[in-house]
């Protein structure tokens, strides 16, 4: 499955909200995306700086790709938890979402999510996640 795959699958399966963030699929392996989300002032607090909404709506969705990326195709599924912490703000540059599926089973799968800065690659949030698979 290559990026071109996985970037039409984000106007086919996210709603219109989560096609405005503008992700762009960056990179994949199997069990992997990395999402490019550009920097924008729509997305951005004072100072310029991403608003945590918007990191963990991109976590979502990258952790999604993973999974068709895992199972080489799109599998109806649901977020049933999703921890994050929020280590330093992030501003003036696009972030690089790193999603990896640690583990895909029949009716779960677990994940984890890095989100760092593109210019200087300093992780700014990790995440966690389970997703229920339908």
């Amino acid at each position: 499955m290559d990026n071109s795959t996985l970037q039409a699958a984000l106007a086919e399966y996210f709603a219109p909200w989560v096609q405005a963030l503008g992700l762009v699929v960056d990179g994949s392996a199997e069990g992997a995306v990395t999402l490019r989300l550009p920097q924008n002032d729509q997305l951005s607090r004072v100072g310029a700086m991403l608003c945590g909404q918007a990191m963990m709506a991109a976590a979502d969705t990258a952790m999604v790709l993973a999974l068709i990326r895992q199972f080489g195709e799109f599998r109806p599924c649901t977020t049933v938890q999703m921890n994050t912490s929020f280590l330093k703000p992030l501003s003036g540059q696009d972030a690089l979402v790193e999603a990896r599926v640690i583990r895909a089973g029949k009716s779960l799968a677990f994940g984890e999510i890095d989100i760092r800065g593109a210019s200087d690659g300093k992780s700014v949030c990790r995440a966690t996640t389970t997703y229920a698979l339908l």
